[in-house]
This record gives structure tokens, C-alpha cells and sequence, in this order.
């Protein structure tokens, strides 16, 4: 066979296109990559094989092209890039935000975006929203210099927050310059103040540093049966026995408040005295939250009849707030914030207004709240929520 018929033979006749393609994708008209169709190729055709014509390469201006990447003139020899110039799309040239505007690029954060916030890092407390403060009214503040803050035998201020976990040096220094951090109450915005960490109350944003390594701050909760003490003379269960298990045996710790042996939910232990003093002293009214479990159903006017307070023996009771949460055949499950640390209060309450309680959990004080912390689990707050829970009371 002669040299062309050889190159116009199908290949082992298994329908292949001139080319050496397979036709499979459903192209059964041997469409060529222009799109006119070639009448017989790869069918058995004997007329010669023909290469096909080479595409042209577009032109691209290398100036365009140098200028679009950034890098100026490009060197000889260099590829100019395939991208088709930005400045030839539709609304290239038009402002940000205007009609027929191309949509900018979605950025994702900065690595160390987090780390801007005080204790960004950490894991518990960021989503506790604005720090809150008591709204106890306090005489004016006293501007005092800066030099009268400055300590030369301390240590700088930024050295002090970030060994405090707040955040870089470099990030602190910037919190500094931008008026977010106090010392003793007032701003400080230089760089060169040395601070003494056992003596200075330094916050940032708000948020008091605890700069004591001495000081515990825990969340417990307690579940059912278990006794509101450190030591029980009847050998109930109590709170030391949880924590047997963590690196705070022996230690002093005061628990904030008292739930009866059936109430479960949060109790806050700590050996920060004036904190615990704060926490439980009606002139703070610190906020606590409960979850109440009564029986159903439950008439619509009882709610607001518990806000607008009812008479106990001790007085007239009422709560913050009331919000039904569910409700199942026979069983309501209802929300309840109250600020009384009255002995027993939630359960008087609603044994007043004749729903006795079948299951009471507190899941908040203050600021600080359960989540999905284990029954019987004691945990360590984090830094964040230290902060919270100290501003919540003036600290």
C-alpha cells in the first residue's frame, strides 16, 4: 500500500476519527475543533490524511500584560500571560458600588484578626456580647497624669498584658496607642509606662485582666442530691467531693449562692472574696437564670402575673422576665431571670401562683452560663469570662 493510503486507513476499524480520537462522547458526525463537520473521516475513506491547520495565537500586548501582573517591563524571552487585561472587562473602569461595577473579591480575615480582640484566642467566653456593667452610680472619675501611673521599678505595660495572655506584644502596643487600655482607671495611650502587676487594675476594652495567679475561678454542675457545701456532717454528697479529681483539692474555695439538694444547674466557686461578696449582694443584682419544669397546661395571665410579682411569706417576689420554652403533653419547660437570692425563691413562687416545680435548673449568673458542660463537671473559666464576670459587679 502506498504511503497515503496508509495514512487515510482507519486504525484497527474501532470507529476512531482521523485523528486518533474516539468518537464516544456522542460526537458521531466527526466534528473537527472548528465545528465544520469532515464528510468520511475515519470511516474508511481513502482520501489522504490531512494535519490539521495550526491555531493562531492571540496577540497580546506584553506592556498590557507587565502591567496587569505588576512586575513592569517583562523580561525577553518571557511568556506573556494568557489573561485577557482586567481593564478590557465590562466595568473595569467603573467605581466601586456603581451599576455595572465588577464585584469585588471576598477577603478572607487576616491571620491575626482574632488576636486583636483581647484574649481572641481563646476558646470560652466569645460570644458573652458587650462587657456590662452594674448601673450603680459612682462620683466623677479623678484625671490623674500619666507620669503619676509610670512606675520605674515595674515592667511595661505591654509586656504585662501580654504575659496576661491578651494578646501579642505587638497587638498590645497597638491596643495601647489606641486608647483602649486602663490603668487604674484611666487611659493610658504611651508606650513607655511601666505598670506593677501585684498592685495595678489594668482592663482592656472593658474587660478586667486578672493579673493574680493565686486567684480560681470555676464553674460546677451540680447535679441532684448533691449538698451546697464543702463538708456535710450527715456524709451527703457535697462539693468537695468533685473535686477530689482536680488540681484545687484542698483549696478554700467559696461557692457563689445555694441551690437545695433537688435544684441542679451552675454554681460559680471561687476564692476571690470580694468577687463572691459582689456576686451575691442584692445592691448588684446580678442577673441569674433558671430553667423550670412544672406541669401543664400552663394558663396564659400566670406569666405576667409572676412578673408583676407575687406576695410570699417574706415579702413581694417577682421575676425579670418569663418565656415559655416547650411544651409537651402534661409538662411545660419555662425560662425565668430573676436577680433575688432569696432561700428557695424560684420554687415559692411558682407554688404561689399553684404550679409546683418538678425539675429546676439554673444555667446562668451573670454573665456566665452552662452551655453543654457536663453534669457533675467542674471546669475552669477562661480569661474572657473572668473579665466579664468581674466587670458585671464594678471590678
Amino acid at each position: 500500500m502506498t504511503q497515503a493510503g496508509r495514512q487515510g486507513s482507519p486504525r484497527k476499524g474501532s470507529g476512531n476519527n482521523g485523528s486518533g480520537r474516539s468518537s464516544a462522547g456522542g460526537n458521531f458526525s466527526g466534528g473537527s475543533r472548528g465545528g465544520a463537520p469532515r464528510r468520511g473521516a475515519g470511516f474508511g475513506s481513502e482520501r489522504p490524511h490531512r494535519a490539521p491547520k495550526p491555531r493562531e495565537e492571540r496577540f497580546i500586548d506584553p506592556d498590557i500584560a507587565a502591567a496587569q501582573s505588576g512586575r513592569g517591563t517583562p523580561d525577553k524571552g518571557a511568556k506573556p500571560s494568557p489573561h485577557k487585561p482586567s481593564a478590557r472587562k465590562p466595568g473595569a473602569k467603573k467605581a466601586p458600588g456603581t451599576p455595572g461595577a465588577p464585584k469585588a473579591k471576598a477577603r478572607s480575615a487576616a491571620p491575626g484578626a482574632a488576636a486583636s480582640r483581647a484574649f481572641g484566642s481563646e476558646r470560652f467566653g466569645r460570644n458573652l456580647g458587650p462587657v456590662r456593667k452594674p448601673s450603680r452610680s459612682r462620683g466623677p472619675r479623678r484625671e490623674v497624669p500619666q507620669s503619676e501611673l509610670h512606675d520605674a521599678d515595674g515592667v511595661r505595660l505591654q509586656k504585662v498584658m501580654a504575659s496576661a495572655g491578651v494578646a501579642s506584644r505587638r497587638v498590645c502596643e497597638e491596643m495601647i496607642t489606641e486608647g483602649r487600655v486602663e490603668v487604674d482607671g484611666q487611659v493610658v495611650t504611651e508606650l513607655g509606662v511601666r505598670v506593677d502587676p501585684k498592685t495595678a487594675v489594668i482592663h482592656v476594652d472593658g474587660l478586667r485582666i486578672q493579673l493574680d495567679e493565686n486567684l480560681v475561678y470555676m464553674v460546677f454542675n451540680k447535679p441532684k442530691g448533691v449538698v451546697s457545701t464543702m463538708e456535710d456532717p450527715e456524709g451527703r454528697p457535697c462539693i468537695s467531693d468533685f473535686l477530689k479529681n482536680t488540681k484545687n483539692k484542698g483549696e478554700r474555695l467559696f461557692h457563689v449562692g445555694r441551690l437545695d439538694v433537688a435544684t441542679e444547674g451552675l454554681l460559680l466557686l471561687t476564692n476571690d472574696g470580694e468577687l463572691a461578696n459582689r456576686l451575691t449582694h442584692p445592691s448588684y443584682e446580678v442577673p441569674k437564670t433558671y430553667l423550670v419544669q412544672v406541669r401543664g397546661p400552663f394558663p396564659q395571665g400566670v406569666g405576667a402575673q409572676l412578673k408583676a410579682g407575687v406576695e410570699l411569706e417574706d415579702g413581694l417576689a417577682s421575676v425579670d422576665s418569663f418565656r415559655l420554652v416547650d411544651s409537651t403533653p402534661g409538662h411545660v419547660l419555662i425560662e425565668v431571670v430573676l436577680h433575688s437570692g432569696k432561700n428557695r425563691i424560684v420554687r415559692r413562687m411558682f407554688d404561689a401562683v399553684g404550679f409546683p416545680v418538678q425539675r429546676l435548673v439554673r444555667v446562668k449568673i451573670g454573665p456566665i452560663g452552662l452551655g453543654d458542660q457536663r453534669q457533675g463537671s467542674i471546669r475552669n473559666l477562661g480569661k474572657q469570662e473572668i473579665g466579664h464576670l468581674l466587670a458585671s459587679v464594678g471590678l
